[in-house]
């Protein structure tokens, strides 16, 4: 007999540390090999660091042979909590060129990029050139999704499980209180239309930078810029087979809103509901996930590669047996070989995994 688990005891489980791992626990005591794949340094070359993986390889395939790259985040990492090395760190102030995502994405490694960019070094912020979308912190107000405003209105029963639980929902908004919900999203990837304006603009930062070669730099950029396009039309194609009352997301944390814009989907909840993979769901969070998965009969949670999906299957188990957990590649490449190792082939697998898990059978 599957044993369902009540939202209460998938807390508890969260407060014995699986939650910990789900947020992206990362041992940054080892210093990875986390140099570019682009062509080595003759020592004339400028140097570009990026923080990201994901930007990256973006700006790996927008150089080519113009400079050497060096990427800071290892695969599987998780941006939100990534703090680099002291090595790390020198190399981000020594490069001709620093390439953040920006809108504290990074939260890690936010002082060390503002003590980077006074020490002198070009920053280059990725969410600087596109138009950015503001996450509130609340699904309340999306017709037909939420009864969570209802529930707070609600009293509850004597002997209820929201009764015997009232002191540690009061532990847990004290921590709700400590991380912010709300703010402008910092997950522009997801929308590859965006990634075009943004990769154009840093074309014109990368021309000027001393040793480039700026009309090679505007034919590998517009070249790379043509390959996104492709990217954007073939997700669409690829997501044509989702209905329009199937294009529903709940996700690991609030990462694919960009997405959603593009693509026509509504993010309706979240394991995690926050920007950040560094907060904590209360027990009321997860019961009103578990309810609004049951009522809508969504078939899905997509999970990310980068954090523990012991939480999300947790909920998945709760929420019946039809619901599934997808794995998708949200804030970390795939490992070298794999189908998701580029930016292209990550969005690509990803919305593939988004239309086999959401299209009718």
């Amino acid at each position: 007999m599957r044993r369902i688990l009540s939202p209460i005891q998938i807390v508890a489980v969260c407060s014995l540390g699986i939650l910990a791992v789900a947020c992206g626990s990362d041992d940054t005591g080892s210093e990875p090999d986390t140099s570019g794949t682009s062509a080595a340094s003759d020592g004339e070359l400028p140097k570009i660091v990026v923080t990201t993986n994901i930007l990256g390889d973006i700006v790996t395939q927008t150089v080519g042979d113009l400079a050497e790259v060096e990427v800071i985040m290892p695969v599987g990492s998780d941006p939100h909590d990534f703090a680099p090395s002291a090595k790390q760190a020198e190399s981000m102030e020594n490069a001709d060129l620093l390439v953040v995502n920006g809108a504290g994405f990074e939260e890690g490694m936010i002082d060390i990029i503002e003590q980077v960019e006074s020490s002198g070094t070009i920053v280059f912020e990725f969410t600087d050139h596109v138009e950015l979308l503001e996450f509130d912190g609340d699904h309340s107000d999306e017709e037909g999704h939420s009864d969570e405003e209802t529930h707070s209105d609600e009293e509850a029963a004597p002997g209820s499980t929201e009764e015997a639980h009232s002191d540690e929902e009061k532990e847990h908004s004290e921590d709700e209180e400590d991380h912010d919900q709300s703010g402008d999203d910092p997950h522009i990837w997801t929308d590859p239309s965006r990634m075009v304006s943004a990769v154009e603009v840093f074309g014109i930062e990368l021309s000027e930078l001393d040793g480039i070669d700026a009309a090679a730099a505007e034919t590998q950029v517009q070249a790379y810029v043509d390959e996104l396009l492709a990217l954007d039309a073939a997700m669409e194609a690829t997501l044509s087979v989702v209905p329009a009352e199937n294009r529903v997301l709940v996700t690991n944390h609030e990462v694919f809103g960009y997405f959603a814009d593009r693509f026509d989907f509504e993010v309706v909840g979240a394991v995690i509901p926050s920007l950040t993979t560094s907060a904590e769901p209360s027990t009321a969070e997860v019961e009103a996930l578990v309810e609004l998965i049951e009522q809508e009969q969504i078939p899905a949670i997509f999970a990310d590669t980068s954090g523990s999906t012991q939480l999300a299957e947790a909920i998945a188990e709760s929420a019946g047996d039809e619901v599934a957990v997808v794995v998708l590649y949200s804030e970390s490449l795939g490992e070298p070989g794999s189908e998701a190792d580029t930016y292209i082939g990550m969005m690509s697998t990803n919305a593939t995994l988004i239309a086999d898990a959401l299209a009718p059978a």
